[in-house]
Formats: C-alpha cells, sequence, structure tokens
C-alpha cells in the first residue's frame, strides 16, 4: 500500500517524542492503537503530517463533575416524569365535580381520558422543537443562560404548579386544562434547552460522561416512580400526594442549580469547557512565515459525512422511541388489574407496574448495554427494533376497561407485567446501544456532532410516537 511505510514511521516518530518529552504538557498521539488499520488511514489523510493531542487535564474534579453531570441528568427529566406519574392527581383535578369523587366506579370524563394525551403530545412537540433550535442557534447564547436561567425557570413553574394543588378548579376545569398544559410546554422547553446544552457541554468530555447524562434520566424516572408510592403509601387524598410530590421536585431542581454553581468553578469542568484534550493536524510542509514555525489546524467535522456513517443509528433510535412513545404511557396507564378491588389494585397497581417496573427496566436496560455492547452491527439492532414493534398490538388488546373496538387478549396480571419488563429492558438496551456505538463510528472530532444528531433523532422518534398515541387510544 503506498505510503505505509511512511505511516508506521510517523507513528514511530511519535512514539519517541513521548518519550523525550515527557507526559506533561506534551503532544500524545491521537490515535491509540486499538485498530492499526483504522489509525494508519487516519493518518495517511495526511501522509506527511502529524495528528496530535494537547492534554493538560487537572488531576481533580473527575469524580464530583461525573456526580453532578448524573444529577443534572435526573434533572432533565423530572418536568415529564413528575407531570405523567401524578396520574391520580390529574383524574382528580378533572373529575365529574357534580358527583361523589369517592365512586370507584365512575366513568371517566372527556378531560381524563384526553388529558394523558394531551400532555404527551405537547410535552413532546414543544421539547422536540426547542431541542432542534438548540442544535442550531444554541451558539449565539451563552452556556450559563441554558443551564441556570432553565433551571430557575423550572423552578418557578415548579412553584406555580404546587400552588394549583391548594386551589379549587372545580368550577373553571377547562381553563385549568389550558393553564397546565401551558406549564408543561414551558416547562419542557426549558427543560429541552438545558439537555441540549448538556448533551453539548457532555460532548467535550470523555465519553463517560455522556454515559452519566443518560443513566441520570432513567434513575430520574425510578426515583419520580419511589416518590410516588412512598407518598402514597401515607394513604392521603390526592391533592396532599401531589403537594409533597411537585415540593419533591422543586426541592431536587434547586440542587441541581446549586451543584451546577459549584461546578462551574472547577478547573476539571472549566479546562474541558474551553476545548479540553485538542486535536490538531500539524502540517509537515514547511512554513513561509518568518519565524518558521508550524502552523495547527482544528480538525471540523463535516454534517454530511457524520450522517453518512451514522445514519442507521439515527433511524434505530427514532423507531424505537417512537414504538415505546406510541403506546407509553398513554395506552398502559389505562390497563386495569384482573382482580377486584384491592389497596393492590386502587393504589398500587398503576404507579407499581406502569411506572417503576417501566423506569427500572429502562434504568437497568441501559446498564446491561453498558457493559455488554452487544450486537456491534446496526443492521442487526435496526431487526432487533422493528421484532420489538410487536408490542404495540398485544399492549392495545391488554386488560382495560376503555376497550369499544379492540379485544382482549392480554387478560392476566404477570402476563402484562412480563411484557412491561421487556419492553422497558429493550428500550433501555437498545437506547444506550445505539448511543455508545454512533460516536465509535466516526472519527474523534466528530463525536460531538454525531452525538447531537442522536439526540434529536430521539427527540423526533419521541414526537412522532406521541402524535400516534392519540389514534391508538381512540382505537381502544
Amino acid at each position: 500500500m503506498p505510503g505505509t511505510s511512511d505511516t508506521r514511521r510517523l507513528v514511530d516518530a511519535l512514539d519517541e517524542d513521548d518519550e523525550i518529552l515527557g507526559t506533561e504538557g506534551s503532544f500524545v498521539p491521537a490515535f491509540r492503537p486499538q485498530d492499526h488499520h483504522a489509525d494508519e488511514q487516519c493518518l495517511m489523510e495526511r501522509q506527511q503530517d502529524e495528528v496530535v493531542l494537547v492534554s493538560n487535564e487537572p488531576e481533580s474534579g473527575r469524580l464530583f463533575t461525573y456526580l453532578v453531570f448524573y444529577l443534572l441528568g435526573i434533572g432533565t427529566m423530572t418536568p415529564w416524569n413528575f407531570f405523567v406519574t401524578a396520574e391520580d392527581y390529574w383524574k382528580y383535578k378533572f373529575r365529574n365535580a357534580s358527583i361523589n369523587n369517592t365512586d370507584l366506579e365512575e366513568e371517566l370524563t372527556p378531560l381524563q381520558k384526553s388529558f394523558t394525551c394531551d400532555l404527551a403530545l405537547t410535552a413532546t412537540i414543544s421539547g422536540t422543537t426547542f431541542l432542534l433550535l438548540n442544535a442550531i442557534f444554541g451558539h449565539h447564547v451563552s452556556l450559563r443562560t441554558k443551564m441556570l436561567g432553565t433551571l430557575w425557570m423550572i423552578l418557578i413553574l415548579f412553584g406555580v404548579t404546587t400552588g394549583f394543588v391548594e386551589i379549587n378548579t372545580d368550577t373553571w376545569q377547562e381553563q385549568f386544562f389550558l393553564i397546565t398544559l401551558i406549564i408543561v410546554v414551558l416547562l419542557n422547553i426549558s427543560a429541552a434547552t438545558m439537555s441540549g446544552a448538556l448533551y453539548g457541554v457532555a460532548g467535550l468530555f470523555p465519553s463517560e460522561f455522556i454515559t452519566a447524562v443518560v443513566s441520570g434520566q432513567a434513575l430520574g424516572g425510578i426515583l419520580t416512580a419511589l416518590a410516588f408510592i412512598l407518598v402514597l403509601a401515607f394513604d392521603t387524598g390526592p391533592n396532599t400526594t401531589a403537594f409533597i410530590f411537585f415540593i419533591v421536585g422543586g426541592v431536587l431542581i434547586l440542587l441541581c442549580i446549586v451543584c451546577y454553581v459549584i461546578l462551574a468553578r472547577k478547573p476539571f469542568f472549566r479546562y474541558y469547557l474551553e476545548g479540553g484534550d485538542k486535536y490538531k493536524v500539524i502540517r509537515a510542509v514547511p512554513s513561509h512565515n518568518r519565524n518558521g514555525s508550524a502552523e495547527g489546524l482544528p480538525l471540523e467535522p463535516i454534517l454530511r459525512q457524520v450522517m453518512s456513517k451514522i445514519y442507521l443509528h439515527a433511524i434505530s433510535l427514532a423507531l424505537l422511541y417512537t414504538t415505546t412513545l406510541s403506546v407509553y404511557p398513554a395506552v398502559t396507564v389505562l390497563m386495569q388489574s384482573e382482580y377486584g378491588h384491592s389497596v393492590w389494585t386502587d393504589v398500587y397497581f398503576l404507579p407499581v407496574v406502569n411506572y417503576l417496573i417501566f423506569n427500572c427496566g429502562d434504568y437497568f436496560g441501559r446498564l446491561f448495554a453498558g457493559w455488554m455492547e452487544r450486537p456491534l452491527n446496526q443492521n442487526t439492532s435496526l431487526l432487533f427494533i422493528v421484532v420489538r414493534m410487536a408490542f404495540v398490538p398485544l399492549f392495545l388488546c391488554s386488560n382495560s376497561s376503555e376497550h369499544s373496538f379492540l379485544p382482549v387478549l392480554v387478560k392476566h396480571d404477570y402476563t402484562f407485567i412480563a411484557m412491561m419488563v421487556m419492553f422497558a429492558l429493550s428500550n433501555g438496551y437498545f437506547t444506550n446501544i445505539l448511543l455508545i456505538m454512533a460516536p465509535k463510528r466516526v472519527k474523534q472530532h466528530e463525536k460531538e456532532l454525531a452525538s447531537s444528531i442522536m439526540a434529536a433523532a430521539l427527540s423526533c422518534g419521541m414526537a412522532v410516537g406521541s402524535l400516534l398515541t392519540l389514534v391508538f387510544v381512540q382505537m381502544l
């Protein structure tokens, strides 16, 4: 192969420079020999140039930064998780106030039936829109504004929502319905802006920090469901339950604000925020400058080239979340136990099966993906995701009091729970597999752009799934 001997001599020269210059503040090879063939191809792009990395990473602050990223990942999902999980509170607010609200056989009102679908639709569309806008125009806004400004906005909106818990809205339910959806839109605009900024910052750090953000988002769902079940255990009314529930969410957001303020002052965080380990091409061609110094050229990613490498990953991720959001939670929340009225069926069945089990499965699926990192082939992942779509008709034909057109094929609780576990595990597993594998398909300087594309694909899938769920609920 032409140029192979030159490439090998260049690699040897770089290794010799490492020994001479030492480790601290020196040039080190940008491409380590994990895949020798790939390394040679990357170096041969400029056969006589050096691809090097300048690394002066601070020795302290790595663990604290990792934990704060985990916490901020939890914070990005708090608005969605808390609003979706407070199902009993919203049903109480939009009940038929003219009859006894303790009647367990009471038929759902139009507002109760449509609220979950409308919540998912407004949250997903507003969040997706501003996530895309942030990717295009976000560089015009400072990171401090995108992080702290949105966190403060979320905290204020949570305070407003908590205040409505103690206000009697029975005589103006339609107006309260509209106000709630406006709050949801503002919450998700803020959360999407913060999430986009967080993914962008995490892209500047080593890959495990992106994993911390993604895992934190899944853990946020578990904590939300656990908090709701814990409050239910005290057997309080829906207003008291929701009040405590939203207070916990506000405290979590406040903790995110405090931790980020501290993090922003840490040398480790500021080092990577200012560019971190900079990959450059050092030209071997003699400089025409009078001082004869070498010229460093930063490597810039090209959107078309990055997209051509990960388009199957993006399509797979969008399809994955289209499938998930098409039935969860708007369809699954309508399921009921096969047994009669009891504490389990009336109080704990919905939060445990629909929220806690799903979020735990989603979280552990992401952990398993991080350990196994299989399948490596994107075509195999896409095949599994297509097969996973078989869950949709099964959930639509599960045991629900809302069935008018479709038959009930899944009648037993254990079958429904098993379906929920597999549905959640597969969602978390393939989410993390795709987010892990996509950056590995591109070069180092293209990883941040690749992660941004995958985040946009995920949001688009959620938006399409939220639209489909409107149709599926009406099919019941």
